[in-house]
C-alpha cells in the first residue's frame, strides 16, 4: 500500500535489507484479527537485529511498535506506519534454577504456567488463562484469579528502541498498577526473572485444570481482546455494560458479546473502525449511565491522535 512518506519507508527498508519486510501483514497477528499492515516489520532473531532496527528508526525518525502476541491489541484498518517488531522463538527460552524462573521476553504465558507446575513450582499458575506473553504481561502488568505479574516479578531487562540502549528494571523500578507499568511503546522486554513458591501440596495441575475451564465457561470465543475495560474500584466493567443496557449491542462486524458485556467480539472479515466505535459508544454510554468513565485495557495503534 501507499504510504504518506513512502520515499523514507523505502529508504529504511533498504537499509534494513533481508531483515526487515515492507507492507508486513499485522491483522492475522492479533487476536481480533483485524487491522491493516506495517509499513515495515522485522522479527528480530538477536538483540543485534534489535540494535540495527533502533539505529534504522533512529536515522529516518520512524516510530517503531512492539508486537508480542497481539492479545491486547488493536490495529487500524488504515495500519502502522512505522516499524513493527516481533520477538523470534530465539527470545523464548525459560530456565528453571530452585525458586526461580528465568524466561525470554517472547514466551507464552500459557507455556510459562505449565512449565512451572511442571517443575512443581507455584505462584504463576494463573498465567494458563491468559493469551499473552511475557514481554505483554509486564507491559501492561497483566492478571487474573487473584493475582498479577507484579506480584512474583524480580526483575526485566528490557531494551529501548529509540536508542538501543539496554538495562535492567526491578519489579519496584517498573512502577507497576493495575494493568499498567512504566514500560513505553518504545521499549521491549527481553527477559523476565520471576520468583515462585514451592508447590507443597502438589495441587498445580488441577489448579491450571480448574482455570481453564472457568475461562471456557464464562468468556466468550471467537475474535476479540479479553476484557476492554479496567474494572472501576467498585464493581466491575461488565457488570456497568450491562446496566446500561448495552450487552448484544453491534455496530457493524462488532458487538458487546452476549456471554460477558466486557469482551468486544468482532466477526471474521470485520473492520477495526467498527470495534474502534463501539468501544468509544460503550465508554460513552455507561458514562451517561453511571457517571463513571470507563479506561481501556486496549491498545490503539493507527487511529490518530487522541485515539
Amino acid at each position: 500500500m501507499a504510504w504518506s512518506d513512502q520515499e523514507t519507508i523505502d529508504a529504511a527498508a533498504k537499509v534494513l535489507g533481508t531483515l526487515g519486510e515492507k507492507d508486513f501483514a499485522l491483522g492475522g497477528a492479533t487476536t481480533y484479527r483485524v487491522g491493516g499492515p506495517a509499513a515495515i516489520g522485522v522479527k528480530a532473531e538477536a538483540e543485534q537485529d534489535l540494535l540495527r532496527v533502533a539505529n534504522v528508526g533512529k536515522m529516518f525518525d520512524l516510530d517503531i511498535l512492539v508486537l508480542g502476541r497481539g492479545s491486547n491489541l488493536l490495529i487500524s484498518d488504515r495500519g502502522f506506519e512505522g516499524i513493527v517488531v516481533v520477538l523470534s522463538e530465539q527470545f523464548g527460552e525459560i530456565a528453571v534454577n530452585g525458586l526461580e524462573v528465568t524466561v525470554g521476553g517472547a514466551v507464552p504465558l500459557p507455556v510459562l504456567a505449565r512449565k512451572a507446575v511442571n517443575e512443581k513450582l507455584s505462584g504463576l499458575e494463573w498465567m494458563v488463562g491468559v493469551p499473552g506473553s511475557v514481554g505483554g504481561a509486564i507491559r501492561m502488568n497483566a492478571g487474573g484469579h487473584g493475582s498479577d505479574t507484579s506480584s512474583s516479578l524480580v526483575a526485566a531487562r528490557i531494551m529501548d528502541l529509540r536508542n538501543g540502549t539496554v538495562h535492567q528494571r526491578t519489579a519496584r523500578q517498573l512502577d507497576f498498577r493495575y494493568r499498567s507499568s512504566n514500560v513505553k511503546q518504545s521499549e521491549i522486554v527481553l527477559s523476565a526473572r520471576f520468583k515462585c513458591d514451592p508447590d507443597l501440596r502438589g495441587d498445580g495441575q488441577d489448579l491450571l485444570s480448574e482455570i481453564v475451564r472457568w475461562r471456557r465457561d464464562n468468556q466468550p470465543g471467537g475474535q476479540n481482546a479479553g476484557s476492554v475495560f479496567i474494572n472501576p474500584v467498585n464493581g466491575t466493567s461488565g457488570s456497568l455494560i450491562e446496566e446500561a443496557g448495552l450487552k448484544g449491542l453491534r455496530i457493524g462486524s462488532a458487538f458487546v458479546s452476549p456471554r460477558h458485556a466486557n469482551f468486544i467480539q468482532c466477526e471474521p472479515g470485520g473492520s477495526a473502525e467498527d470495534v474502534k466505535a463501539l468501544i468509544d459508544y460503550v465508554r460513552s454510554a455507561v458514562e451517561k449511565h453511571s457517571r463513571i468513565t470507563l479506561t481501556s485495557e486496549i491498545r490503539f495503534v493507527g487511529f490518530g491522535e487522541g485515539s
